[in-house]
């Protein structure tokens, strides 16, 4: 094995939110880092500008697609371990388009299994599934609590929503996620790769260029900083666990290391990731959160449930504790200062925004709603 092998790791999407945050980890602490992204989603190409300015030869972009599957084989053939993250990520771009939303994330994924498989010394792989797996959870008795819903079963509240939940596809991107997730647990099982399935929550932090569609936690901050109206869909009492990123690529390393040790028991899993119920939060609260720490409240529109929206979601991530002793150390508070610390520092037109709103609450005396 070359040294460049046995250095290069692969992140497909690695331009992305997570990626960037993934990529500049591994570099940091020395590792050869194949970026493999379209740079098709707005922001990707300054994180991987980024990232270049940051880390040098460290970080080596191919600019290509998961669909490729000749440059996709080519490059998988140079890694010791995939993280990956490449797909359409919102489920009303899969309501638009769900073909090509199945040929990205579950067409996209076979293609990276088959390549791994065709190795000589087969890359492990860490995917990146989502909560959308278990469906709009309509069995789950709901009610309103204080903070926004919550499930009537107490220990539904008190832990979260386990990996013992029943797979329930919703919406065609709940499909090609699931359909990924599903086949790379089965590589596992049929083919022997050494591959984990993170189902993952509402992750928040630097990097994230947040759209209504998707990233909401980093879009409402970004809004909030610019003036921009807000459109709530639903009535806003849904809650969610949020994780900071962070505290994800630390349980990510974590998995790497693992799978990396040789035979693991985190290996062919699936295990929800997410903040936990310590960090669970309704749109409504955020918005306050958001509001308080901005300066001001921002303009809200309301627009009507989508298909597939979960009124509660709230990810037990025992499981994966109790296998790796992983746990979020990062409070939404701080994580929140912190977003906005890094969005301020790279985004001159979000801190003349900023100072504008801070300026214009001063001088109306006001306060926070």
């Amino acid at each position: 094995m070359t040294a460049t092998r046995a250095r290069s790791i692969l992140v497909t999407g690695g331009a992305g939110f997570i990626g960037t945050n993934v990529a500049n980890r591994l570099a940091t602490a020395g590792h050869h880092v194949i970026v493999y992204d379209n740079l098709s989603r707005e922001g990707v190409r300054a994180n991987l500008g980024w990232l270049r300015e940051r880390h040098g030869d460290l970080i080596e972009p191919v600019v290509a697609d998961v669909r490729d599957r000749a440059t996709l084989m080519r490059t998988v053939a140079r890694a010791q371990h995939v993280f990956h993250f490449a797909a359409q990520v919102a489920v009303t771009t899969s309501l638009v388009d769900p073909i090509e939303d199945f040929e990205i994330n579950a067409l996209g994924t076979l293609n990276l299994l088959e390549a791994i498989r065709a190795c000589d010394q087969p890359p492990s792989l860490l995917y990146t599934s989502t909560n959308k797996v278990y469906g709009g959870l309509p069995d789950v008795a709901i009610r309103e609590g204080s903070d926004g819903y919550e499930p009537e079963d107490a220990g539904l509240r008190g832990h979260g929503i386990d990996e013992s939940r029943p797979l329930d596809f919703h919406s065609p991107y709940g499909c090609s996620k699931g359909c990924a997730d599903q086949y790379v647990i089965d590589y596992v099982r049929i083919y022997g790769i050494r591959a984990v399935v993170f189902r993952m929550s509402c992750i928040y932090g630097p990097h994230q260029c947040g759209t209504a569609d998707q990233g909401w936690v980093a879009h409402f901050l970004i809004s909030a900083l610019t003036g921009r109206p807000i459109t709530i869909y639903g009535d806003g009492l849904q809650v969610r666990d949020a994780l900071y990123v962070d505290d994800l690529v630390d349980a990510m390393t974590i998995a790497q290391e693992r799978l990396a040790a040789g035979p693991s028991e985190i290996a062919g899993r699936a295990f929800n990731i997410g903040g936990g119920p310590d960090n669970a939060i309704s749109v409504r609260d955020l918005l306050a959160q958001l509001t308080a720490t901005v300066g001001r409240a921002p303009q809200l529109h309301r627009g009507d449930w989508r298909p597939g929206d979960q009124r509660y979601y709230v990810s037990n991530i025992d499981r994966f504790c109790r296998l790796t002793d992983w746990r979020p150390t990062t409070s939404l508070a701080d994580g929140l200062r912190a977003m906005q610390r890094s969005f301020l520092d790279r985004q001159p037109a979000f801190a003349w925004a900023d100072r504008t709103a801070s300026e214009s609450v001063a001088a109306e005396g006001a306060g926070t709603p």
